[in-house]
């Protein structure tokens, strides 16, 4: 279990930095946890939405989506499988597209775009361990990796920020926003000490904010995932009366039931643990 993430304000909300487990226990303990702080002092209305995934107790895969990444090696269902369901636990957006920074991908050891050397690139091992690297191995992914996704450099390194980021609305090195306007919804996952994994969603961001709120809960390296208002999803399920999927964080553009159809987007599903390598499954 992760430590509560300290408040910012010094009178905190009731719950504010508490974990709360979502769906089934695994194993006797919560594989997913979720919860809600303020992380900014001179914005009291802004919310960050974080999730925190126990690696002992799940497995994630990347799936690509219709149009994302743009040359798969294989496109698969563009959703959860049918057949992987009753053991998925949550899911969650990808990152800037392959256009944007030469973001390569691979699933089961097939290369979809060329990976980038020095590109942030978060992993999945075959053994089960899942980590967030600077890539060095060239375009392709070796026997060890059930897959890769890139997006753009580190924003946080041995927990520190980068010391590169910029506020800047207009630079494409992390991201154009829409309109050209400073702060947007932002989302990126990080790792933590002992090889946990956080995903973070958060309104009105910018990059180097966005940064300091995975630094805060504890990540000890991170990158930037998609940004703007209609791409952002953290999705839990509860498997009370069927999946139940639920939206942890308010997004009017997208239904809970978002990666249970085909979708236009990659996407990371949380899955129970189970026993063997880890792979991508397609059916």
């Amino acid at each position: 279990m992760p430590p509560p993430i300290k408040p910012v304000f010094p009178r905190p909300l009731p719950g504010e930095g508490v974990w709360k487990p979502t769906g089934p226990q695994v194993n006797g303990g919560p594989p997913v946890l979720v919860t809600t702080f303020r992380p900014e002092l001179d914005y009291p209305s802004i919310v960050a939405y974080v999730a925190w995934f126990d690696h002992t107790r799940t497995a994630l895969a990347y799936y690509p989506g219709a149009s994302e990444p743009p040359n798969a090696a294989v496109r698969g269902p563009m959703m959860v499988p049918y057949s992987q369901r009753p053991r998925l636990m949550a899911t969650f957006n990808g990152g800037f597209t392959y256009t944007d920074g030469n973001n390569g991908s691979a699933d089961n050891g097939l290369t979809n775009e060329p990976l980038q050397d020095g590109n942030a690139t978060l992993i999945g091992y075959r053994d089960g361990r899942v980590a967030i690297v600077r890539w060095s191995r060239g375009p392709t992914v070796g026997p060890d990796v059930a897959w890769a996704r890139q997006s753009l450099a580190p924003i946080v390194w041995n927990g520190q920020l980068n010391p590169d980021l910029n506020d800047n609305p207009d630079s494409p090195q992390w991201g154009y926003t829409l309109g050209g306007v400073l702060r947007v919804p932002r989302t990126g996952v990080g790792i933590d000490r002992r090889g946990n994994l956080f995903f973070v969603v958060a309104e009105d961001q910018t990059v180097i904010t966005l940064a300091k709120i995975l630094q805060h809960i504890g990540a000890v390296r991170a990158m930037e995932f998609d940004i703007n208002y209609e791409w952002h999803s953290l999705i839990t399920y509860s498997h009370h009366h069927g999946l139940g999927p639920k939206l942890v964080e308010p997004q009017p553009q997208q239904s809970p039931t978002r990666y249970l159809v085909p979708d236009t987007r990659d996407f990371f599903a949380v899955y129970k643990s189970s026993r063997g390598p880890v792979t991508v499954p397609f059916k």
